[in-house]
C-alpha cells in the first residue's frame, strides 16, 4: 500500500500531508499509525521547530474511516502526542472537516484555513456522539456553540469556525496568513517553544489524562450498537435512517 502521509522538511518547519483521497483522508488505522510515526520524527528532529498539519485534495479530513477504523485508543493517543509534543503543530486547512477530523483540528496549537473549508459534527446523525473528540475541543470551544454544533450536525463555514474557537485565523489566501506565524515559530527557541506550549496546552493535556479511557469505551460502545449500526448503514445507502422524523 502507497503511504498515506507524506513527510517534507524545509527551513525549520516539518510539513506532514494526509493524502489518502480514496476515503477523504478519513481516520483509518493506517493513516493514524503513520501520521503518529512522522509527528515521533519530527519530534525527534533538532532542526524542526514547529509542524505544519494539512492534505491533498478538497477534504481535511473526514472523521473515522467507517470501513476501516481505527482503534479509539489509538486515537486518543494521536491527541495525545499532539498535544505533548515540545513544537507547535499547526493545522492549514483549505477544505471540509467532519467529525473526528474536528478533533484533529482542535488538538492543533494553531488552525488557519481558507474560504472553501467547512465543518460539521455530524455523530448524532449516524447513531454516535462526539465523546473522544470532546476531549481536546471542549476546553477551546464555546461552550454554547459547542451545544448547538454537537447536537445538530449543522454545516458552518470557516468564520464561524474562528469566532467559536474552532480555528485561530481564516483568510482567503491561507499561506499568505500563515507566513507570519510559521516567521515567529522560526524564529523562536526551541526552549521557548516547549515551555510556552506545555502553559497553552495544559488544559487539553489535562482533559485528556482525566477523560481519555472513559470517553474511549464510551465511544466503542455506541459504535457497536444498533442504532450506531442503522445510522452508518443509511449513511452507506444513501437514504434516511430509520429515527429521523
Amino acid at each position: 500500500m502507497p503511504p498515506v502521509v507524506h513527510a517534507a522538511k524545509a527551513t525549520g518547519i516539518a510539513r506532514l500531508t494526509l493524502d489518502s483521497p480514496a476515503n477523504r483522508n478519513a481516520l483509518s488505522a493506517a493513516l493514524v499509525g503513520e501520521l503518529r510515526a512522522a509527528l515521533a520524527d519530527a519530534a525527534a528532529d533538532p532542526a524542526v521547530r514547529a509542524v505544519v498539519l494539512t492534505h491533498t485534495g478538497g477534504t481535511f479530513c473526514a472523521g473515522a474511516d467507517l470501513k476501516s477504523p481505527c482503534d479509539p485508543a489509538d486515537f486518543v493517543a494521536l491527541f495525545r502526542e499532539i498535544a505533548e509534543l515540545p513544537k507547535p503543530v499547526v493545522a492549514r486547512v483549505t477544505g471540509h472537516v467532519r467529525a473526528g477530523g474536528l478533533g484533529l483540528l482542535g488538538v492543533c496549537d494553531i488552525a488557519a484555513a481558507g474560504p472553501q473549508s467547512s465543518y460539521a459534527f455530524t455523530e448524532t446523525h449516524l447513531g454516535l456522539a462526539p465523546a473522544v473528540i470532546s476531549i481536546p475541543l471542549l476546553p477551546r470551544l464555546d461552550p454554547r456553540a459547542a451545544a448547538r454544533y454537537f447536537l445538530t450536525a449543522e454545516r458552518f463555514d470557516a468564520a464561524e469556525a474562528t469566532r467559536i474557537g474552532l480555528l485561530t485565523l481564516h483568510a482567503e489566501d491561507v499561506d499568505e496568513a500563515l507566513a507570519p506565524v510559521l516567521a515567529g515559530l522560526r524564529a523562536a527557541s526551541p526552549q521557548g517553544l516547549a515551555a510556552t506550549k506545555a502553559l497553552t496546552s495544559a488544559a487539553v493535556r489535562e482533559a485528556l489524562a482525566r477523560d481519555g479511557a472513559r470517553l474511549t469505551e464510551l465511544s466503542a460502545g455506541l459504535f457497536a450498537s444498533a442504532e450506531a449500526r442503522e445510522g452508518i448503514t443509511a449513511r452507506f445507502e444513501r437514504r434516511e435512517p430509520s429515527w429521523a422524523l
